[in-house]
């Protein structure tokens, strides 16, 4: 209509005001394209191969893969990436045989591989209640435990370095550490999604770090946990009762990390772009 665009400023940009707000409705939408949840077979074909490897790199790209399936994170709190999450810390973990809470510092490689229950605490992530503390107990399984992969991590951390500010996505080499990032992620996840086949249902481009807070939810789904707790344990946004469920209680949370392995064998039906094997 020859009028002034009323959304640009002087510099022909749009407003800073509208693009914050673009922004956060963009945060608040679903992806046009959403990642499959990745069954649990594709985690434990990662873990043996990270068994067979002494290279820190792929034990501590195995550990955060399980650490994301089984407390439902986004990639920006298990991975070193630029989002509105941080990654969780080693100031962040605790570790417990029965009612007996382990000191990080000073307990013993048996005591911390031993450990029955594990949390973690909500200090500087997206969507979690500051302080918050969310706890798995193990799941049974020597290795895709939350005890053993959080346990791993709090000795490797620790036996190079006493700074509790490490995040535990860093692992250290003999003349170097650094960081997993979300490309990392990805690739071993695509890796195994390559090698276990179309049988799965879906394609290697169909998974990306993003998927492990999905195959997390769909296991515990699949184990006919209560979606409002599955909500709840996710951090969704939902309806403000839930926030009358308290995360913190122990009894309800112990037994997950068994139920998500015991649900999260499944395959999807395969779309037209799935190759017949």
């Amino acid at each position: 209509m020859g009028e002034i665009d009323p959304r640009l400023n002087a510099s022909s940009n749009i407003d800073f005001r509208l693009q914050r707000m673009l922004a956060s409705y963009s945060k608040e939408d679903p992806p046009p394209n959403r990642v499959k949840p990745v069954p649990v077979q594709v985690i434990r074909r990662i873990f043996a191969v990270a068994s067979t490897m002494v290279d820190p790199h792929f034990t501590c790209i195995a550990d955060m893969i399980g650490l994301a399936f089984f407390f439902l994170l986004r990639p920006g709190e298990y991975a070193n990436s630029p989002s509105d999450s941080s990654p969780f810390e080693l100031r962040d973990v605790q570790l417990f045989r029965g009612q007996q809470r382990l000191n990080l510092a000073v307990a013993s490689d048996a005591e911390l591989l031993t450990a029955t229950f594990s949390s973690l605490t909500f200090r500087d992530q997206k969507n979690g209640v500051k302080g918050e503390v969310v706890g798995l107990g193990h799941s049974g399984d020597p290795f895709l435990s939350p005890t053993k992969i959080l346990a791993r991590r709090v000795l490797h951390i620790r036996s190079h370095t006493a700074d509790t500010h490490i995040p535990l996505c860093k692992y250290f080499t003999a003349t170097s550490s650094k960081c997993i990032v979300p490309r990392d992620i990805t690739k071993s996840l695509r890796d195994a999604v390559t090698f276990l086949g179309p049988s799965l249902g879906f394609l290697p481009s169909d998974v990306t770090a993003r998927c492990l807070r999905a195959a997390g939810a769909n296991a515990l789904l699949c184990s006919n946990v209560d979606p409002d707790i599955i909500r709840l344990l996710g951090r969704w946004k939902s309806d403000e009762m839930l926030r009358y469920l308290h995360l913190q209680a122990a009894p309800l949370m112990r037994d997950f990390s068994r139920r998500m392995l015991a649900g999260g064998n499944f395959t999807l039906i395969p779309n037209q772009m799935v190759p017949v094997y």
